[in-house]
């Protein structure tokens, strides 16, 4: 973030941003902005239609978020990195995603035989190689482009 640009300054344009927005799609909510650090922000949007914003497989939410975040950069001319949630759809899917990883990591670790995951979005990747890095047994790698690239889960 930029000097010029006030923290916050940066938060009463997310506000009013994403109301704005919401509005826009006639969807009634309460949202609280989080500010994580300088130019991190967490958006919490509690809402009655959880669905009609996350969408399948949280292509809506991800949607709404890369939009949100080319709005600010026209806005305030500097990125701000934004992470919508709503009704704890990204809590609960990092959790479900963990789960997985250590079902599968257990199953690499008494084979020796490579797992696929199924298709994971870039933010979920990211979770799973975090998750692996120091892991003294196995490792993941990401293999393709867009929507073909999966993480593979290998024995080291």
């Amino acid at each position: 973030m930029t000097k010029t640009t006030k923290p916050k300054k940066v938060e009463k344009e997310i506000e009013e941003t994403i109301k704005e927005i919401l509005e826009k799609l006639k969807v009634e909510t309460e949202v609280e902005i989080v500010k994580e650090t300088d130019d991190h922000y967490k958006v919490n949007i509690k809402t009655q239609e959880t669905g009609l914003l996350i969408g399948r497989h949280g292509e809506i939410i991800n949607g709404l978020q890369l939009f949100l975040g080319v709005v600010l950069y026209k806005k305030l001319g500097n990125w701000v990195h934004v992470v919508l949630d709503v009704g704890d759809y990204r809590k609960t899917r990092e959790e479900t995603i963990k789960e997985m990883v250590n079902r599968i990591v257990a199953e690499v670790e008494t084979t020796l035989r490579p797992v696929a995951l199924p298709y994971l979005t870039p933010l979920e990747r990211r979770i799973v190689h975090l998750m692996l890095t120091d892991h003294p047994k196995v490792t993941s790698e990401s293999i393709g482009e867009g929507k073909d690239r999966l993480i593979t889960i290998k024995p080291r």
